[in-house]
């Protein structure tokens, strides 16, 4: 992807912070991603949340970077200086993710978004946005 893309990419995704998207049976997907100083839990000058919600607001899915995670691979093994990660399921602690740029966040995002509405058989189309912006 070439800088012009990514950056295109990026003020897209900026957009949708406060946004909530409605899917059917009650699902739902929540945005919430800002402009941030650069520092050493994010490097990218990042800060966001990206997570899939059962009806009962349960989170199923997230792709975050509000606090660091262990390295995975045993518990001497040298942490990320970053704090992105992602959480699998409902009760995962959070996994290192490797962050690149906003396209291909928002790509794994919703492989694993599409990967859990499928176990339940919900498709992922959008039936109803909101926008619940903060200041």
């Amino acid at each position: 992807m070439n800088k012009r893309s990514a950056d295109h990419t990026l003020e897209f995704l900026l957009a949708f912070d406060g946004r909530v998207h409605r899917l059917e049976k009650g699902y739902w997907i929540g945005f919430e991603i800002k402009r941030v100083g650069a520092q050493r839990g994010r490097p990218h000058g990042l800060s966001y949340s990206f997570t899939l919600h059962a009806p009962d607001g349960t989170r199923l899915v997230g792709f975050d970077n509000a606090h660091g995670v262990p390295a995975q691979g045993g518990r001497y093994k040298r942490r990320s200086g970053a704090n992105d990660h992602w959480h699998r399921t409902a009760d995962d602690p959070g996994r290192p993710y490797a962050f690149s740029d906003a396209d291909t966040l928002l790509r794994d995002f919703f492989r694993e978004v599409r990967r859990v509405l499928a176990d339940f058989g919900v498709d992922d189309t959008v039936v109803g946005v909101e926008e619940k912006r903060r200041t």
